[in-house]
């Protein structure tokens, strides 16, 4: 570490590998204390998909229609998983995100740092999370249906202009949220809004027709629709639809961090 100014500097640490250990050590934090440690990252997925299967398959009696399921318990599970586990991916972004500068005062005034690699550590955190459960529902599809479909290979694909958005969100509630901390309230609410505007808990085309538009503002629609597309049915992906979601993320990646730059030349004074 060198002084720069009466403050600390990493040493000639490149960004990628200040990143990766700024991951790691969020990771590992979370469960660290805990006697499972890191088998907990398989272990919830596995109760989600139980606890799911079990709820709407056998109390409610739920069914699938579309993306060539039978209309069983089990393929209402798997399709719900997908669903869930990339609402989760946006979710703990969303709630994360605007707590993460005010936890991280010690680096906002007392450290040389670059503090737009801390909301971006927050959707590499959750996207470890989204695929080791999307590593779960592999194995489970694999065993109850004796095959995995050769375009699940395109799910990085899908996956990555959603990464693309959420990091753009991520910046910008950061920073707003360290002058208003509302923030962090409205996107626990904000979260469960898109949970049940987008369809997880149903397919798409039970959405009636003057509702669409709606629901696919919402950012979580397509992605699912399209990450179900290649995982489930085997089917390839939208690729000019991806190409105007990439676009728009990247636009808000973009604002995004214009914006966080703008905001956090005020962080020390507020915090």
């Amino acid at each position: 570490m060198t002084p720069v100014h009466g403050k600390i500097r990493p040493r000639g640490a490149p960004r990628h590998e200040l990143a990766m250990a700024l991951v790691t050590r969020d990771v590992l934090g979370r469960y660290r204390g805990s006697a499972m440690g890191l088998t907990w990252t398989f272990v919830v997925p596995l109760l989600m998909l139980a606890i799911y299967t079990f709820v709407f398959g056998n109390i409610f009696k739920a069914r699938w229609g579309g993306h060539g399921g039978d209309g069983s318990t089990l393929d209402f599970a798997l399709l719900l998983f997908v669903g869930l586990i990339l609402h989760s991916l946006l979710s703990e972004v969303l709630t994360r995100a605007p707590t993460i500068i005010v936890a991280h005062t010690n680096f906002v005034k007392r450290v040389v740092f670059p503090l737009d690699l801390l909301p971006a550590m927050t959707v590499f955190t959750a996207l470890f999370h989204f695929f080791i459960s999307f590593g779960v529902f592999l194995v489970f599809f694999a065993v109850v249906k004796e095959t995995i479909h050769p375009t699940v290979l395109w799910l990085p694909v899908i996956v990555a202009p959603f990464a693309l958005l959420l990091t753009g969100c991520a910046w910008f509630l950061a920073g707003a949220a360290v002058y208003y901390r509302d923030v962090g309230q409205i996107m626990g609410l904000a979260a469960t809004v898109l949970l049940f505007l987008s369809p997880v808990f149903y397919p798409a085309s039970m959405v009636p027709a003057n509702l669409l538009p709606l629901f696919n503002l919402n950012p979580l629609t397509f992605i699912i629709e399209q990450a179900r597309a290649v995982s489930f049915t085997g089917t390839a992906p939208d690729f000019i639809g991806l190409a105007i979601y990439t676009g728009v993320a990247t636009v808000a990646a973009l604002l995004g961090r214009a914006s966080f730059q703008a905001m956090r030349k005020g962080f020390a004074d507020v915090l």
